[in-house]
């Protein structure tokens, strides 16, 4: 089944020019949102991915509807791999379906990798300076008698963990960490 995706960022964009050309393209069901695409939680993106199936064919007007980053197609399409769906952009002239489109596009997904691999080595490495200069990252950790007050606040099942929260600024991830800390010793 051929699937289509269309996005406008503002209320005030038209569909259509979008929509005329998923229907000539053969989509059966499509999905439209107006919402910016540097937007990751659009939920009728969510129900066209949810909706995929192995062997359908997503289909949008042009790659940026699907999103803007690099990365978040990237990831997109790793994971229509994976489920066998295959992905066509009309006006970017990418289709999945050909061994050329499967080709182009693990060419710009090992493109990809390499830049975040090179990301994370610079930043490693600037870690790595900062550590022989003295210089410690992360966020002060949280001091032990307020993790503990967070813990008997919370055994004493009177408070909600936002309330705990609240009351001693101890974060929520933090709390259940010491929590699950707790539980494993």
């Amino acid at each position: 089944m051929k699937i289509g995706y269309a996005r406008v960022s503002t209320q005030d964009q038209s569909l259509d020019l979008q929509v005329d050309a998923l229907q000539k393209a053969g989509c059966e069901r499509i999905y439209t949102e107006k919402m910016s695409g540097r937007k990751d939680d659009r939920p009728e993106l969510q129900k066209c991915l949810d909706a995929l199936r192995s062997g359908d064919i997503l289909v949008v007007y042009k790659l940026d509807r699907l999103g803007r980053s690099t990365f978040k197609l990237l990831e997109l399409t790793a994971g229509f791999e994976r489920d066998g769906v295959d992905f066509v952009s009309i006006v970017d002239g990418i289709d999945t379906t050909t061994p050329v489109g499967r080709f182009f596009f693990r060419t710009m997904a090992s493109i990809a990798e390499l830049e975040r691999d090179i990301i994370v080595e610079r930043t490693q490495a600037g870690l790595q300076a900062a550590r022989a200069r003295g210089r410690v990252g992360g966020r002060p950790a949280k001091a032990k008698k307020d993790v503990e007050r967070a813990l008997k606040l919370y055994d004493s099942n009177q408070y909600s963990v936002p309330e705990i929260v609240e009351m001693t600024e101890v974060s929520k991830a933090t709390l259940y960490r010491a929590i699950n800390k707790r539980k494993n010793i």
